[in-house]
C-alpha cells in the first residue's frame, strides 16, 4: 500500500513539475522571443551604426591619401613648369644669339631681343585668345545633359 501511496505520490509530483515547467518554459521563450527581438534590431542597429562609421572612417583615410597624392603631384607639376620655363628662357636667348650675327651690328644687340620677344609676345597672345575663347559660357554649358533633360521633363508631361 505504501507503494502505490508513493507511486500516486510520485505520479502527482511528476505531473506538477512539467506542468510548471511548461508554464514557466512558454513564458521564458515568450520573454526570450521579445527580448531576442529587442536585442536583435539593437544588435542590427548598433552593427549599422559602426559600419557606416568604419565606412566613413575608410572615406577619410583614402580621401587623405589621395589629397597626400595629390598634392605631391602638384608639387611636382609646379618644378616642372619651373625647370620647363627656364629651358624656355634659354631657348629665347639663344634664339637671340642666332640671330645677332643675321642683323647689321649697329642694331643687333637691340633689335635681336626685341624681335624674338615680339615674336614670343604674339604666340602668347594667339595661343590666350584661343584659351579665352574656350572658356566662354556657352561653350562650358552641358549641352547634351541639358538636352536630355529638356526631354525628360517632355516625357513626364506627356505621361502625367
Amino acid at each position: 500500500m505504501e507503494n502505490t501511496m508513493n507511486d500516486k505520490q510520485w505520479s502527482a509530483d511528476a505531473e506538477t513539475p512539467h506542468a510548471d515547467d511548461a508554464m514557466r518554459h512558454r513564458n521564458d521563450t515568450r520573454r526570450f522571443a521579445s527580448e531576442s527581438l529587442g536585442g536583435l534590431i539593437s544588435d542590427l542597429w548598433r552593427h549599422s551604426t559602426s559600419l557606416v562609421q568604419g565606412e566613413v572612417d575608410l572615406a577619410k583615410a583614402e580621401m587623405s591619401e589621395k589629397l597626400t597624392q595629390v598634392m605631391v603631384s602638384i608639387g611636382a607639376i609646379a618644378v616642372g613648369g619651373a625647370v620647363l620655363f627656364a629651358g624656355f628662357i634659354v631657348l629665347l636667348l639663344a634664339c637671340v644669339n642666332a640671330l645677332i650675327p643675321l642683323l647689321p651690328i649697329d642694331i643687333a644687340a637691340w633689335a635681336a631681343p626685341t624681335i624674338v620677344g615680339l615674336v614670343v609676345i604674339v604666340i602668347g597672345f594667339v595661343l590666350a585668345a584661343a584659351g579665352l575663347k574656350a572658356l566662354q559660357a556657352h561653350n562650358l554649358t552641358p549641352k547634351r545633359s541639358v538636352e536630355s533633360l529638356r526631354r525628360d521633363k517632355e516625357m513626364v508631361k506627356e505621361h502625367v
